[in-house]
């Protein structure tokens, strides 16, 4: 993705493109507004309306005169807008030939099309954004649960920049003695004692800071859930409990899930993709083999393998042999409500899939083997970005050299240098700091039109 030019204009659909009720097709740059006054039936109108106002108009093609879409018009003027230049936001019928006529004819007016994350890379240009708040946009976008919609409006309400700038600041006072003993040596001035402990607090908020990333991920991202086990262990009847729907087909023949069925769900406020598969077992039957393989397959992306045993059965050398595989596994022990269900052994949860006894349990089970131990308290900030992750273990790990070289009693320019970087990393978080690559690497995962 290039750099957004200063004297062009951009435009893109905002909304989904297909059939909808409303749609929005987004401009911005210089002169925005009079170029789109140019294709509506109250040109003079549109260019003398103020920022902050709506115009309802009718769209037209200016070489036939046809009315194309009657639409309202979202005025923005040039500082006071989204990316702080003129901007011009379309609200037009969600037909997808309307939209492209539209799109087709801002074209034409000297508009461009909009690059991936194109508006909020202006915002941030222009001072309207820093880069944490730019990449929580793309956040609230992508969030798939409530809870990863709540963190990363909170950063971009300004939680993580907020704590980036506060520690940059700190690390500007720790400076002024060292920069002090630089501009006047020793003799002069006689030494000035670095305080130490300031650093070792500083250092520590970052690393949790850093710490925070997992929590991050886990509400952004999500897990990969597994259901796996013998035939007819209650993968499917599971399956639909988590769902609450009949999505797999339950029957007492085995070899009934020939392949792996998938969905997502919201357990706790962590994004889930669920996976019934097939049980796992020796066939000489071609299709149910292939399920088998393809189960094999999505048990080793997995994040954590339910590993459920028919109660009324109990465990046999081949459920044994997949236990002893490793720590990712939660063993399920399911029937419980049969009346020949034996006793669940003791690092099994015993689960009735059919009355839903032990549901709730297994899944405060499954959030505690997903959760990071680390807490963090209500309003605290939580980073989702690995860019913001590694500057922040960057940003502590100069500081710790800094400890390390305190206590070694090295030369005091070395000491600045350290400071230096850490200060160059948090200045790299924000964007204070920034680069056409880092910008490459920020925009243009961002959706067109955002």
């Amino acid at each position: 993705m290039t750099a957004p030019l200063t004297n062009d204009k951009i435009a893109a659909l905002a909304t989904p493109f297909g059939a909808a009720a409303l749609a929005v097709i987004r401009t911005s740059g210089p002169d925005s507004v009079a170029a789109v006054a140019r294709l509506t039936d109250r040109d003079t109108v549109v260019s003398a309306t103020g920022g902050g106002r709506l115009r309802k108009v009718n769209i037209l093609d200016p070489a036939s005169g046809q009315v194309l879409d009657e639409v309202m018009l979202a005025i923005y003027r040039e500082p006071r807008s989204y990316t702080g230049e003129e901007m011009v936001e379309i609200f037009c019928h969600g037909s997808p030939p309307g939209i492209q006529q539209i799109l087709t004819l801002l074209y034409r007016q000297g508009f461009r099309a909009a690059e991936p994350g194109e508006f909020t890379q202006r915002a941030f240009l222009a001072g309207k954004l820093d880069l944490t708040r730019a990449e929580a946009v793309q956040e609230i976008v992508r969030s798939r649960t409530a809870q990863g919609h709540d963190l990363a409006l909170r950063r971009l309400g300004g939680s993580v920049s907020a704590a980036i700038e506060e520690a940059k600041q700190r690390l500007v006072r720790l400076m002024a003695p060292v920069a002090l003993q630089l501009d006047y040596p020793e003799e002069e001035t006689g030494e000035i004692p670095f305080p130490v402990e300031p650093v070792r607090e500083l250092r520590e908020q970052l690393s949790t800071l850093a710490g925070s990333y997992r929590t991050g991920r886990l509400y952004q991202e999500g897990i990969v859930l597994v259901l796996a086990g013998r035939t007819n262990a209650g993968k499917s009847s599971l399956f639909n409990a988590l769902l609450k729907e009949d999505r797999s087909i339950v029957s007492a023949t085995p070899g009934t899930t020939r392949d792996y069925i998938e969905s997502s769900l919201d357990l706790g406020g962590v994004p889930v993709r669920v996976y019934d598969t097939a049980g796992v077992r020796v066939t000489g039957e071609e299709i149910e083999g292939e399920g088998i393989r393809r189960t094999r397959q999505v048990l080793e992306a997995a994040d954590l393998v339910l590993y459920l045993v028919d109660g009324t059965v109990g465990i046999d050398e081949e459920d044994r042999e997949f236990l002893g595989r490793g720590t990712r596994l939660l063993p399920v022990w399911t029937k419980s409500d049969a009346p020949h269900c034996l006793p669940a052994p003791e690092s099994f949860l015993p689960l009735s899939a059919l009355t839903l006894a032990g549901l709730d349990r297994l899944v405060e089970e499954v959030l505690t083997r997903v959760t990071p131990e680390q807490t963090y308290p209500e309003g605290s900030p939580v980073i989702d970005s690995l860019r913001q992750k590694n500057l922040l273990e960057a940003a502590s790990q100069s500081l710790l050299h800094v400890e390390e070289g305190l206590a070694a009693g090295v030369p005091i320019d070395a000491i600045a240098l350290d400071l230096q970087e850490a200060i160059h990393a948090l200045g790299e978080i924000t964007g204070e700091v920034t680069s056409a690559d880092i910008l490459e690497q920020v925009f243009t995962g961002f959706c067109v039109g955002k």
